[in-house]
């Protein structure tokens, strides 16, 4: 079986390779032509494609005798341009949909977020909710390549599969977790409310219900949301973090108006003086971090029998053993 990964070096592409390298599959990465992590895969005796996801004939090229693409390619940030945002979540979704289309892949598997149900407390989301927008590029845009997605299936057959991962941390984590450690260490790290609820997804678990849907017939046109199976607040991660990395316990909490309004500022003075680097604070990272938001993974649980493997609790001591390995300077990314 030959798979393509797209995103191939990322955190959740890296693994997915370790995952089917394990059953013999012929994989290809798709990367950018000077990714520094190509020799370590062409050491894998993995094929690598050279290649931009905004350029569609890159694209089509890529996928040609493929049965399976793991579509993992992203604007993974809470902070960059229009065009950033747009041309690889939007347009690549787009090119890796045309391509799947040409080639008749057996199976195309697109990662998207938990974000894009919105941010209603009132009730469980599943994936019976409508997709609903944040006003903030990282969401929005996963919505609007989503929708391409659908619109390939209902119009093309193209066999597609949605995932809507919650909060992914684990080995190899390049974001999540490193951002919250590097905060922590520098004294910055604040709650803007208290019993803010997080749905952690440990990348086994992620890439467990991955490697089933995407053999698995049943999982056809549908959307799955995924997590550990339990929540827990970012006040016990963070200090989890903390305890691992040898700094204080965190405590401070600010009002989240006075916190959204802070960030509104800080985006604002950025983009006027066209700044690179991402603020301190912007108003996605309130949003995300100042939630509480519920989810259900029953549909998983129901329509393909699948139950994490691994607990929360066992996924978080295997990141915390691992944290302790690694220089968070060169780490964090994003």
């Amino acid at each position: 079986m030959k798979v393509l990964i797209t995103g191939a070096t990322g955190f959740i592409g890296s693994h997915l390779i370790e995952a089917n390298l394990r059953l013999g599959r012929d994989i290809t990465a798709f990367t950018l032509p000077n990714d520094p992590e190509i020799q370590a895969l062409e050491d894998k005796g993995i094929r690598i494609f050279k290649g931009d996801i905004r350029n569609r004939q890159d694209v089509i090229n890529a996928a040609e005798g493929i049965d399976i693409i793991f579509h993992c390619a992203a604007w993974v940030s809470d902070w960059g341009t229009k065009a950033q945002f747009h041309d690889i979540t939007v347009k690549g979704t787009e090119h890796i949909c045309e391509a799947a289309k040409i080639h008749q892949v057996k199976r195309l598997v697109k990662i998207s977020t938990n974000d894009v149900f919105g941010l209603d407390e009132s009730k469980v989301l599943d994936e019976s909710c409508p997709l609903v927008k944040w006003n903030e590029p990282y969401a929005d845009t996963k919505i609007a390549a989503e929708e391409i997605a659908w619109k390939y299936l209902r119009e093309a057959n193209v066999p597609i599969t949605m995932v809507y991962p919650c909060w992914v941390y684990g080995e190899g984590d390049k974001t999540f977790v490193p951002l919250l450690a590097d905060a922590v260490l520098k004294g910055e790290m604040i709650f803007f409310r208290k019993g803010t609820i997080v749905w952690p997804t440990y990348i086994d678990n992620l890439v467990d219900l991955l490697m089933i849907i995407a053999i698995d017939d049943r999982a056809i046109g549908q959307g799955y949301l995924v997590h550990d199976g339990s929540a827990t607040t970012l006040e016990a991660f963070t200090n989890r973090i903390a305890k691992t990395v040898g700094a204080k316990t965190v405590k401070t909490t600010i009002p989240y108006r006075l916190a959204y309004a802070f960030a509104v500022v800080l985006e604002f003075v950025w983009k006027l003086l066209h700044k690179q680097t991402r603020p301190l604070l912007t108003t996605y990272t309130v949003k995300n971090l100042g939630s509480k938001l519920r989810f259900s993974i029953e549909k998983a649980k129901k329509e393909l029998n699948w139950t994490p493997p691994i607990t929360y609790e066992e996924g978080m001591e295997r990141t915390m053993e691992w944290l302790k390995t690694i220089d968070l300077q060169n780490l964090k990314q994003k």
